[in-house]
């Protein structure tokens, strides 16, 4: 876990104001105050403050330190209701009105998804905050953490895309991983090594599946020639060093691979609950990125420690910026 312990570390040596618009949830108020006792962020909930502070005393959770803003109240609300095109009653929605708060520099980022869907998380944040200048997509990656692994970097890896883009062009395959290198340098402190990966390795197999896999490789080292990025390979090809010396040899990336991009959502889907249950794996996630500003979803299923843990990577994001 020390991937996770030097994130958050991170996150305390230079404090960032994180907004959780899902104030009125337990698990958000708990991972609140998670986060102050660790210092991890500056924090703001969204929310009636009555009903917070009432449901914060019924769990015992501590709020000293964190901000209370109820959005239907704020002076903020024209203001921001002027600036979004869907104008004043899209306000009353706290995940718009918290990415706004990002927007106009109220807050450096924001965590939601415990109570709302993906497809409400990811549509909000796109709505207010945008991709990233150079991106046309925004995507998603799992900060994987195998326990005593020898492969990826100490046992961490990138995975993506496994939670917004479904069957991704070979361009957009290509900005995936151009935001998963980023993200692999951000968050790994490491030098990403990209392995596009596919059910073929080196034209082991011929299908237009694979085709897509090549052309998105040419696509990244066309756009992006600094980085270390090979395709297509198979998984084992990609992490395993012997196997990646047997298949594709002299591959800057084979058998040494710390950032997997798959070719759809479908794979890396499965995927990265296959490594999650089988290997005993911790999955932080789905983190967004290639967005203007830190925006990121939770699982509905999640605990308190995984919001603490999301609040942390959107404050190391946010310091990226």
């Amino acid at each position: 876990m020390q991937v996770l312990e030097r994130i958050r570390a991170r996150a305390a040596s230079s404090l960032r104001h994180i907004v959780l618009p899902e104030g009125d949830d337990d698990r958000t108020i708990r991972a609140a105050s998670l986060c102050v006792q660790g210092r991890l962020a500056q924090l703001t909930l969204i929310g009636d403050e009555g009903v917070i502070r009432d449901k914060a005393s019924k769990i015992s959770a501590a709020l000293t330190g964190v901000s209370i803003l109820d959005h239907r109240r704020s002076s903020d609300r024209e203001q921001y209701a002027a600036r979004y095109y869907e104008a004043r009653r899209q306000m009353d929605d706290p995940l718009y009105f918290a990415n706004m708060m990002v927007r106009e520099g109220r807050a450096d980022g924001s965590v939601s998804g415990a109570t709302h869907t993906t497809g409400h998380t990811v549509g909000a944040a796109l709505k207010c905050l945008g991709p990233k200048p150079g991106l046309k997509i925004v995507s998603s990656f799992f900060l994987m953490v195998v326990p005593g692994s020898q492969f990826g970097e100490g046992g961490a890896f990138i995975f993506a895309d496994c939670g917004v883009v479904i069957e991704p062009s070979a361009s957009e395959l290509a900005e995936i991983a151009i935001a998963s290198a980023e993200s692999a340098r951000a968050l790994l402190q490491a030098e990403p090594r990209v392995a596009m990966l596919s059910f073929s390795t080196k034209g082991s197999a011929s299908h237009p599946l694979v085709d897509k896999v090549i052309e998105a490789t040419r696509t990244l080292r066309a756009r992006a020639p600094e980085l270390l990025v090979d395709g297509e390979l198979q998984a084992d090809a990609a992490l395993v060093p012997a196997v990646g010396q047997s298949k594709a040899p002299g591959s800057p990336v084979a058998g040494r691979a710390n950032t997997l991009v798959f070719p759809n959502l479908e794979a890396g889907n499965i995927g990265y609950k296959l490594v999650e249950r089988l290997a005993g794996a911790v999955a932080v996630g789905p983190i967004l990125q290639g967005l203007a500003h830190p925006a990121n979803d939770l699982s509905r299923g999640c605990n308190a420690e995984d919001i603490r843990d999301a609040v942390a990577i959107t404050a190391v994001q946010a310091q990226a910026l």
